[in-house]
Order: structure tokens, then C-alpha cells, then sequence
């Protein structure tokens, strides 16, 4: 079979990770790398054992290269849309790295090439999607295990870490938006969740400057969506400051309700109840001594297992490169993520304007929004 010829861009802490991923695979090949910090490019080439010589200088080398059918993308953020048009444009299938765009015109273009270019694979990294844990509860909640959802919350409250050379990240005009830096998590999560139940119809979000640190962008989010099936959805996000990493979930339902804390120890991390499967009584199904028949498997990986780069990319790497070969569109490709987005939007719209935004967003209210 030939070998997928991919185009990778930016090795930091992400990308060298996801770079290795692809090394491990016998389906692919890695034909050329744009780091602009070559010293960090060589170094990380040798670790995966490519030659120094694919380093490039120049992204239109990326781009025009014949041989390369999907261009990789784990630039900074603010360089994620310029690049993913840059090689839509020229036919090349893209994996982005989230955001997809920090600039809303951006964000447009990028949905319009997919939909006037449908044989094109794209993909965002809402890397959680792939987490075991999401996965069984995307699976509980489409079975119904927990009757029609009224209610979900999905917290994510982490410090980013912004020493050393990640200072970067307070700059506005390079990070985009606070939304773009981990609150989408969250989103992406919740808006997973509840696919099988109802479509988000309403924004109301309020925000908050920088306490601890100095983001220029407000970093404290607190969102409220509603959904069409009359079920409303929070959201609390603070990337400012936390006390480790906090994805708490609590999901309610007319037969039953779940529940998530990273903050206890792993046997008790999960907790749910549910009329049709546990008789209405909670249980703990990582408690292997206690769950009995309903435990779940000691794989079985959470939002804050370890490394979540580590735990997770694998799957993401291997979604993407199936999606291209089977030619088929990933849940999380530009346009059917897109909602992800505009809630991201959406909420940076309400809590300037003081008000609810609805969904899916008016593109030319947005636009004229944040272009003035």
C-alpha cells in the first residue's frame, strides 16, 4: 500500500509527540519538517531517527511539495488558520491542532474551502474525544442509560503553563482567545455528550480579566447553553489559575445522573446512577472490589489520566490517517466541529454584549463583531 507523505509543522511539546506517533505507523512517511527553531527541529528529527535534511525554512516548502498529500499542524495557534487555508487551497488534507483559527474571518474560510472542496480530509485535535472514559459516556447517554439529559456541566479549570519560552501564550494577538486555550475542552465534551440528544440553540457567557497572571486576553469563562431539547449545559473554564487539573463533569437525567471529580483518588474518581442498568443506586464502576458486574476495565483512561498527550494522541494520529485512506469525514473535521467553534465565539459575543447569542451563529453579525 503507499505510504501516506505528510508534512509536519512545529515540534514543541505537542508536536513532538504527535511526530513520534506517526514514526511508530508503517502506513505513513514524514517527508519534510518546518520548525522555524532548527536547532529544536534537528534535535527532535534525531530523536525519532529522520534525517536533519527534510528540516525546511520556508512553509510554501510544505505546501508545494507534489509528494505531500496532508499537511500536519501544530504550529502556534495564531498560525493554525493562515496555514490550513494556505494548503486547502492547494488540495492537501489538514490536521489542525485547536483552535482551528483565533481570527474569525479565518475560522469562515476555513469552513467554506471544506464545503467547496468535499473530497478534502480536515481534522481539530479536541483531543479528549478520544479519552475511554468520554467515550463510554457518549455511549451510556446515546443508550439512554440516564433518560433525557436536563442538565450537564463540564468544568475545565487548569493552570497553562506559560514559563520559560511558553510567555508567549499571554500575548493576545499570538494565543487568539482564552476559549482557543482549553475552555474548548470542555465545550467539545459537553457538545459530545449530548449529540444524541439534543443540538445547542443559545450562548450566555460572562468573563473575567486575569487575576493570578497577566493573559491580555480574559481567561475566566463561565458559559450557559441551552439546547433544543430544553436541556442547559455549564460550563466553568479558568486557564488563569486551579489547583491541578480540573474537568469535573455532573450529568443529570430523568433515569439517571453521572458524575466525574479529578480531584479524589482513581477508585472514586466516577460515580453514576441510573434506573435501567444500576436499580437508581450510585456506584463506582473504577472500584473494581465494589462494582461488581458493572466495573469497568483497568485501562480504562479519564481526562486526568497522567499524560493526556501520551494517553490520547495515538488514537488521534491513527483517526485522522484512517479518515484518508477510507475517505470518509471525521466527527471532528472543520465543518462538524464547527459548533465547537462557534460556541467559542459565541461566548466571547455575549460576554461583551451582555446578553445571549444564538446559534448556529449569524456570520455576518459575528463578522461585523469582531472585525469592528
Amino acid at each position: 500500500m503507499k505510504k501516506l507523505k505528510i508534512g509536519f509543522v512545529g515540534v514543541g511539546w505537542m508536536g513532538s509527540v504527535q511526530l513520534k506517533r506517526l514514526t511508530e505507523r508503517n502506513d505513513v512517511e514524514v517527508v519534510s519538517l518546518f520548525e522555524i527553531n532548527k536547532e529544536r527541529g534537528t534535535e527532535v528529527l534525531k530523536s525519532v531517527n529522520l534525517l536533519p535534511s527534510i528540516l525546511v525554512t520556508d512553509y510554501n516548502d510544505i505546501i508545494t511539495n507534489p509528494d505531500i498529500d496532508a499537511v500536519w499542524l501544530v504550529s502556534p495557534n495564531s498560525f493554525h488558520a493562515r496555514q490550513a487555508i494556505a494548503a486547502m487551497k492547494v488540495g492537501k488534507h489538514v490536521f489542525s491542532e485547536k483552535p482551528a483559527a483565533t481570527v474569525f474571518d479565518d475560522f469562515c474560510k476555513e469552513i467554506e474551502l471544506e464545503k467547496a472542496n468535499p473530497n478534502l480530509i480536515t481534522f481539530v485535535d479536541y483531543i479528549l474525544y478520544f479519552d475511554s472514559m468520554e467515550q463510554r459516556l457518549r455511549d451510556m447517554v446515546s443508550k439512554g442509560e440516564f433518560g433525557q439529559i436536563t442538565q450537564i456541566q463540564i468544568n475545565y479549570r487548569h493552570p497553562v503553563n506559560i514559563t520559560g519560552d511558553k510567555v508567549w501564550k499571554l500575548n493576545k494577538n499570538i494565543m487568539g482567545d482564552a476559549i482557543g486555550m482549553g475552555i474548548n475542552h470542555a465545550i467539545s465534551v459537553m457538545i459530545f455528550a449530548m449529540a444524541s440528544q439534543g443540538k445547542p440553540v443559545s450562548v450566555y457567557a460572562t468573563s473575567l480579566k486575569s487575576q493570578i497572571r497577566d493573559f491580555q486576553a480574559e481567561p475566566i469563562y463561565n458559559i450557559l447553553i441551552k439546547f433544543d431539547n430544553g436541556a442547559t449545559g455549564f460550563c466553568f473554564g479558568n486557564i488563569d489559575n486551579g489547583n491541578g487539573y480540573d474537568a469535573y463533569h455532573n450529568i443529570f437525567g430523568t433515569e439517571g445522573g453521572f458524575v466525574f471529580e479529578s480531584q479524589i483518588d482513581r477508585p472514586y474518581k466516577v460515580r453514576y446512577w441510573s434506573n435501567k442498568t444500576t436499580d437508581g443506586k450510585w456506584i463506582r464502576p473504577l472500584d473494581e472490589i465494589n462494582a461488581g458486574d458493572l466495573v469497568w476495565p483497568d485501562d480504562t483512561t479519564t481526562p486526568d489520566s497522567g499524560n493526556v498527550v501520551e494517553h490520547q494522541t495515538g488514537s488521534a494520529v491513527g483517526h485522522f490517517i484512517d479518515c484518508i485512506k477510507n475517505k470518509t469525514k471525521s466527527p471532528l473535521s472543520f465543518v462538524n466541529s464547527q459548533i465547537i467553534a462557534e460556541i467559542g465565539w459565541a461566548a466571547q459575543m455575549s460576554a461583551k454584549l451582555k446578553q445571549p447569542v444564538l446559534l448556529p451563529l449569524d456570520w455576518n453579525e459575528a463578522k461585523k463583531f469582531f472585525n469592528d
